[in-house]
């Protein structure tokens, strides 16, 4: 078993959970060590002993999530082509479903709290034709504000038409 797959229901699992819930709710910055470990039912101790800290519990989550996204905006632009604006287009319209769908949208629409690079904008490069690096990054910074968009309230389905509105004005 991979080490980031939890055992169910172990203290790992609950940290996981309530940590998921907590920093799509509030975000990062605003999540509690003390009140997270309550919710999980465990001690910070535990929380500390599993993950290093909030940070470490944190990026855990994120790049689960980043990791599934990842996986499906590869099939989704496999589907359409593998590469070109019908590809891209896909792709970044099944990763803001999956992120709606797994409710991680403040998680993965917000800057992480260190700098990395965005795995996003690397699966987004070989889709394009051109100006692939800052066309890459400035895609994937526009996936995220849709994202923090549906955090803050708007309705998913009116970001998901602007979203393909941008991708795509002729739709």
């Amino acid at each position: 078993m991979r080490e980031w797959i939890p055992v169910p229901g172990s203290a790992k699992a609950r940290l996981i959970e309530a940590a998921i819930h907590q920093f799509e709710l509030t975000g990062y910055e605003a999540v509690n060590v003390v009140d997270l470990a309550s919710k999980a039912s465990v001690t910070t101790g535990a929380l500390y002993h599993h993950f290093g800290s909030k940070l470490g519990l944190y990026l855990i989550v994120r790049e689960d999530m980043e990791k599934r996204i990842v996986e499906r905006m590869e099939g989704a632009a496999a589907a359409a082509g593998d590469r070109g604006h019908p590809a891209v287009r896909a792709a970044l319209l099944v990763a803001f479903d999956a992120a709606v769908r797994f409710t991680v949208c403040r998680i993965l629409g917000e800057q992480p709290p260190v700098a990395r690079d965005d795995p996003v904008a690397t699966a987004l490069r070989p889709l394009l034709t051109k100006h692939k690096a800052p066309a890459a990054d400035m895609l994937a910074a526009s996936w995220r504000a849709a994202l923090l968009t549906v955090a803050t309230g708007t309705p998913s389905a009116t970001v998901r038409a602007s979203l393909g509105y941008v991708l795509d004005p002729r739709r």
